[in-house]
């Protein structure tokens, strides 16, 4: 940990110090109560591509895009890395884009769409949470950023399968809401000061 980094900590009490873990530890609960509410909704329709299935599988992306642009709000006066949350809201919307194309076409091209977003976006959230670990409670952030890779290749392989269905999508739904759940609650232990 370098000086200025073990000055904020030390200072972790203050407003202008405890603000970026606010800000994170807020919309973490945020993206937690809407990642269990959309794999609940989800998985009422997993069997089979309905009108609701299709908004659903495009609000999740949208979803993730606002929370990104929230994320880079209260990362930007900080000074905080944002590179990789700006790749997150792209990627984010051509995904909603691609969704929207693979509803029509049926479950296996949606498991594709949703696969190489999971890889990606995975790839990302570790890359991010690795940048932000002095901020704690990213530990569960890089261990989901490398279960998201490795589910998303998982959803493309059961693409090309005769059983290929959307439940397992509420499952990657909420198992990423959950560590969202745990890095919330962490930052609110640690105050934004430890590394995690």
């Amino acid at each position: 940990m370098d000086t200025l980094t073990e000055s904020a900590a030390a200072t972790a009490s203050t407003p202008a110090a405890a603000s970026p873990a606010a800000a994170l530890r807020k919309l973490y609960f945020l993206r937690f109560a809407f990642a269990a509410a959309w794999a609940a909704l989800l998985l009422t329709t997993a069997g089979t591509l309905t009108t609701l299935t299709a908004v659903l599988l495009v609000a999740y992306p949208l979803f993730d895009v606002g929370c990104a642009v929230a994320d880079l709000r209260s990362a930007r006066p900080e000074g905080r890395p944002v590179r990789g949350l700006y790749v997150n809201a792209a990627l984010s919307t051509l995904t909603a884009a691609g969704l929207a194309v693979a509803a029509t076409s049926g479950i296996p091209a949606v498991l594709r769409v949703w696969g190489a977003w999971a890889i990606t976006a995975g790839l990302v959230q570790l890359a991010v949470g690795v940048a932000r670990r002095g901020l704690g409670g990213q530990w569960a952030m890089v261990a989901s950023g490398g279960i998201s890779t490795l589910a998303g290749a998982s959803f493309v392989a059961q693409a090309g399968g005769a059983d290929a269905s959307l439940g397992a999508l509420a499952g990657y739904a909420f198992l990423g809401g959950v560590f969202f759940l745990v890095s919330a609650l962490r930052l609110g232990r640690t105050g934004g000061a430890a590394k995690g």
